[in-house]
């Protein structure tokens, strides 16, 4: 079992910035790689961005640029630096950890989720 607690949310105003923190304890080897993913009411979750082990990061379109997805190996803790919020980033930030598949490791882990709030 992996355990993911987010921390960092909070109300903003637009132009703003947040650092979102995800703590992962448990079992940290079964994880190839960590990301964040957001929902805001009455939408689906989506990915914001994700890292590898290996320091590989992937951001979806509406935050390149703005957002810088970061690990600390040794404190097992993922960091989300976002600049330049606009309203619509409004949304609960969940941490999620993906297992290794290839070495037969099958359950991804959800953190419960960090509130976001960016006013006009």
């Amino acid at each position: 079992q992996v355990q993911l607690v987010e921390s960092g949310g909070g109300l903003v105003q637009a132009g703003g910035s947040l650092r979102l923190s995800c703590a992962a304890s448990g079992s940290i080897f079964s994880i190839i790689a960590m990301g964040w993913y957001r929902q805001a009411p009455g939408k689906q979750r989506e990915l914001v961005a994700v890292i590898t082990g290996s320091g590989t990061t992937n951001y979806a379109d509406f935050v390149k640029g703005r957002c810088t997805i970061s690990r600390d190996n040794a404190k097992n803790t993922v960091y989300l630096q976002m600049n330049s919020l606009k309203p619509e980033d409004t949304a609960v930030y969940y941490c999620n950890a993906e297992p290794n598949r290839i070495a037969g490791w099958s359950k991804t882990h959800w953190g419960r989720g960090t509130q976001v709030t960016v006013s006009s």
